[in-house]
């Protein structure tokens, strides 16, 4: 194997379109809802000009769908202070200096932060990329000290709307996120069922399974230590998801699809039996919920490469685009900032993916804005017209996304006054490929030696949690709740693992990774796991599937 790994940069399939998602329609129809109203008040009161503010606050309703909603209600209430708080930093320093090279300065630092801390917190889509869009759009509107607690008050007001229309679905379906968690991690199962964990492609399954019935578990966890009847039997059908993951030629596919069916409609919730001999044991939530986290420095330190290359690549980008001319140099910023993922392979994709979609998005918002200068109400329904329809495509990829995203950010520059559509087209395709060039190479420059680090990390605790598991099953009579919690952190390093050697993998100019390694200790693992499953009476006892407790070991 060679001593550092070569750059990949695949163009296959970076296009294709996948399938969206199941709750596509859920931010699409919150960002409407949060967005139209407060556009259309200040439209009646002559004040479109605010409503670059109000969006702000009103963008918060992308959050959280994701989340149980007692998890979305603080989520959302910490997306708004960050958004809020942002803008008003961004705010106060227009109002301080018009130095182009400062702004672009606060911008960078600002997304690099951004991205640290939403990857840290783990928030999910749309990320940093519209906290950095606003903050970086903020950083360069006329503005006086005296306006900016005017603007941030409309900022919050908004985004207290936001946050209502956020948890408003919570009054008709309470237990929505988690029914649709569960249903996934079902659906996942039957799956890698169907492969009887031996088919072609039954590793991908099985690395697809295990991450879909960790995160299932993560959004019950988050609901809090509180347990009703609802949340119990969405518990017994996430253990028959496990039971089908460590004893896939055992499980019922069929049965497993239909359990999830059900979990996505309005009906009752199928009731199964519990596999244990007591309630008590099930899942060892209060351990899980009582666990210390790991301490904040300890998770933003695998980071640090990523908010590097953040920091660097929207600060070059922005003064490549001034030296270029541009009169907004934040949209080459955000161009860049929106490129960065996990890796360089990945954030190539993003590159490709933000050019298409960017370029077809001008094309669209040539065509559209001559309808949308007819009117201003015509400008506020156009803009809500888009933001449903980005939301709508983006999840089945990121370029068809972005051709509503960039018509729609287009016309926000328009709610202060009319602007000239070829002037904005051209400056707007010239920050695109600006952005992308630049904040690609800076990705490419600032390597990310620490991602070998972190997959020998991941590697030594499965390892550990293997050996742990393996102990325990060794015992004649081990403590229900031990081999439980042994169990979990089994499933979640084996998650983490395979999460961290995806990631690092598209790295490049790094030691060669131990992919075999890699491999030995994710079959171990699972073959622990479902042996731990076993002993805990969840799958068929050994004699019926061929299979011992031997197979705990390595």
């Amino acid at each position: 194997m060679s001593s550092t790994t070569r750059l990949r940069l695949p163009l296959a399939g970076v296009l294709r379109l996948g399938r969206p998602s199941d709750i596509w329609f859920k931010p699409a129809l919150s960002v409407v809802v949060a967005t139209a109203p407060p556009n259309l008040v200040l439209l009646a009161l002559g004040r479109l000009d605010l409503a670059a503010y109000s969006m702000a606050g009103s963008l918060c309703a992308l959050y959280g769908h994701n989340r149980p909603y007692a998890a979305r209600a603080r989520v959302l209430a910490w997306v708004v202070l960050g958004m809020v708080g942002g803008l008003a930093l961004a705010l106060v320093a227009a109002s301080l200096t018009t130095s182009a090279v400062v702004l672009v300065a606060v911008g960078a630092l600002m997304a690099a932060v951004q991205k640290a801390v939403c990857d840290v917190s783990r928030i999910g889509p749309p990320g940093h990329v519209i906290l950095t869009f606003i903050t970086s759009a903020s950083l360069f509107m006329p503005q006086s000290l005296g306006q900016v607690p005017g603007h941030v008050g409309l900022a919050l007001l908004a985004g207290v709307w936001a946050w209502l229309v956020g948890m408003a679905p919570g009054l008709l379906r309470p237990h929505g996120p988690e029914r649709r968690a569960t249903a996934q991690a079902l659906t996942a199962a039957a799956a890698y069922a169907g492969t009887g964990g031996t088919a072609e492609g039954h590793a991908g399954a099985r690395a697809a399974t295990a991450a879909a019935v960790h995160a299932a578990w993560q959004t019950l966890l988050a609901g809090g230590a509180r347990t009703d009847r609802t949340r119990r039997a969405l518990e017994q059908l996430l253990v028959r998801a496990e039971v089908a993951l460590a004893a896939p030629a055992d499980a019922d596919p069929a049965r497993l699809r239909a359990w999830a069916r059900e979990l996505r409609g309005t009906g009752r919730i199928p009731r199964v039996e519990s596999p244990r001999e007591s309630a008590d044991e099930l899942l060892g939530v209060d351990a899980e919920l009582a666990a210390p986290r790991r301490p904040l420095r300890e998770r933003l330190a695998p980071l640090a490469p990523i908010a590097a290359r953040t920091a660097i690549g929207c600060a070059l980008a922005g003064y490549a685009s001034l030296a270029l001319g541009v009169g907004r140099p934040y949209w080459a910023l955000v161009t860049a900032a929106s490129l960065y993922q996990a890796n360089v392979t990945l954030t190539w994709n993003r590159s490709i993916q933000r050019v298409v979609g960017n370029l077809l998005g001008v094309l669209v918002f040539a065509a559209v804005a001559p309808l949308a200068h007819l009117h201003p109400a015509a400008l506020v329904l156009c803009c809500a017209a888009f933001n449903f329809g980005a939301e709508a495509l983006i999840s089945r990829n990121y370029w068809l996304g972005s051709v509503c995203v960039t018509p729609m950010a287009l016309l926000i520059t328009e709610f202060a006054r009319a602007q000239n559509p070829g002037q904005l087209i051209g400056e707007r395709v010239l920050d695109t490929l600006v952005g992308a060039l630049v904040g690609f190479v800076a990705a490419v420059a600032v390597t990310n030696r620490r991602a070998g680090d972190r997959l020998d990390n991941a590697l030594t605790a499965a390892e550990r949690a293997r050996e742990n598991a393996a102990r325990l099953l060794a015992e004649p009579h081990p403590a229900p709740r031990a081999l439980e919690s042994a169990r979990r952190a089994l499933a979640a390093a084996l998650v983490d693992l395979r999460a961290t050697a995806d990631a690092a993998s598209g790295e490049w100019w790094q030691r060669a990774l131990p992919e075999e390694r890699v491999v030995l200790v994710e079959q171990s693992g699972h073959r622990t796991l479902a042996a731990t499953v076993r002993r805990q009476g969840l799958a068929p006892l050994a004699q019926d599937t061929g299979t011992t407790t031997e197979d705990a070991r390595p």
